[in-house]
């Protein structure tokens, strides 16, 4: 399928003016004479809306709030990106102490952290028990009793949720489907009501919640509700052996707009589950959301320059600067991203595969793409936000781009280009 046949993402931070591409109220063109190119792009106006979005269904008429954001770090974790959704409210969703030291760095409450992942290590937990978070979500047995092995050496109690495999299928990509039984994720939903009635036996385990995630880039409600009604039926048993759940973590995954994609609007998506909540008589529970790619994906682009057009004997290529080491997902999933010209030309337009410099045949950003391009060129590459940075690697020796954040006219660097040096800095060679 080619670029004509898919239409671009609503982008609520980037617009084409008058064959110019923008950043809230700046030319690309201009960032990328100013900071070099690749160059991560994100606008805070995006990130900005994309909450709101989630927070008004969080509120009820009454002012009541009926469940809180908490950001899922992984899908971009610069400190600049979780600041910001610091100060609109939202707690955070971590997966590594990492994360935890992210979130701590700018001042999260500890009480508005969850710690997730399949394979905390016992230093992790001690970590996370330590800074006094809000919940640790199981994974497993086996984590249950690390857990309550560290907390009885830090002689703390652990504050746990359970984290349920409904054995759901979220119509994802199989790589990013988490809620199937043959997924490492969670505990699986026969097993769960046994090492509930296991948790609450344990001498520094506090049960305060159950947990539930199923996939990521889901674009169809359905799923969800299957998931919800099946966890609801369980906190519904665990009532009735004396287990009282204080929390429901409804997860995230929603995914959004590559081009065709259609997912449900954010918030009557999140008025869906949370009236379901309430409609099954669980409106008193703590709700706890989510999302990470809906937040942050059509938040950001990456900026590339075309160093060559090279005819081929099947397919025409457009080599940029940018690469597999920038940004993953095309080469991991075969993911698709919006790529258009920062400035319209009048040029013979031609249909190029989009790759990178790196020494690897999967070293693509974008296929068969219909593009009025000259060498030197800038080409944004769209819906970049999410999974972009924080999937990027050194391979090949080469260094990590720079992040912006554009705020209206004002643009900021929010992480500095690595150079070369950087790269070897921490490494020696053998004595002689």
């Amino acid at each position: 399928m080619t670029s004509k046949a898919i239409p671009l993402p609503d982008l609520a931070g980037f617009t084409e003016r008058n064959g110019t591409w923008y950043a809230e109220e700046i030319p690309l063109s201009d960032l990328a004479k100013e900071f070099g190119t690749p160059l991560y792009v994100y606008s805070k106006k995006a990130l900005t809306e994309a909450y709101q979005a989630y927070d008004k269904a969080c509120v009820d008429s009454s002012g009541k709030r009926r469940a809180r954001v908490h950001y899922a770090m992984k899908a971009n974790s610069n400190l600049a990106v979780i600041d910001c959704f610091k100060k609109l409210g939202s707690g955070f969703d971590l997966v590594s102490g990492g994360e935890l030291a992210r979130a701590l760095a700018v001042g999260a409450d500890p009480k508005s952290l969850v710690f997730a992942g399949v394979g905390k290590s016992a230093h992790e937990i001690a970590q996370a028990l330590q800074a006094g978070v809000k919940c640790i979500n199981v994974e497993s047995i086996a984590e249950l009793h690390q857990i309550n092995r560290v907390a009885t050496k830090l002689n703390c109690r652990a504050p746990i949720s359970l984290r349920v495999n409904p054995d759901v299928d979220a119509q994802t990509h199989p790589y990013i489907s988490t809620g199937l039984k043959g997924n490492k994720f969670g505990i699986a939903y026969h097993e769960v009501l046994k090492t509930y009635r296991e948790a609450a036996l344990l001498s520094q385990i506090d049960v305060v919640g159950i947990d539930c995630h199923i996939g990521s880039q889901i674009t169809n409600t359905s799923p969800y509700l299957d998931a919800l009604d099946k966890v609801l039926e369980l906190v519904t048993q665990l009532k009735k052996e004396g287990i009282e759940i204080h929390h429901l973590d409804l997860g995230g995954g929603l995914g959004i707009s590559y081009g065709d994609d259609n997912p449900p609007d954010i918030t009557e998506f999140t008025n869906t589950l949370l009236n379901r909540v309430a409609e099954r008589g669980f409106g008193h529970l703590d709700i706890v959301l989510e999302p990470g790619r809906s937040l942050v994906g059509n938040a950001g682009l990456l900026l590339t320059q075309v160093e060559y057009l090279k005819p081929g004997a099947e397919k025409n290529f457009c080599i940029v600067d940018a690469a597999m080491t920038e940004l993953m997902r095309p080469a991991l999933y075969e993911a698709y991203h919006g790529i258009v010209p920062v400035q319209t030309k009048q040029v013979t337009s031609s249909t190029y595969d989009v790759v990178g410099p790196v020494c690897e045949s999967g070293d693509w950003l974008g296929r068969d793409r219909q593009l009025a391009v000259e060498e030197g060129d800038l080409l944004a590459i769209l819906s970049a936000g999410a999974y972009g940075f924080v999937m990027a690697s050194n391979y090949n020796t080469r260094p990590k781009p720079a992040e912006i954040m554009v705020d209206g006219k004002n643009a900021y660097v929010i992480r500095t280009r690595e150079n070369v040096a950087d790269l070897f800095a921490s490494e020696t060679t053998l004595p002689n």
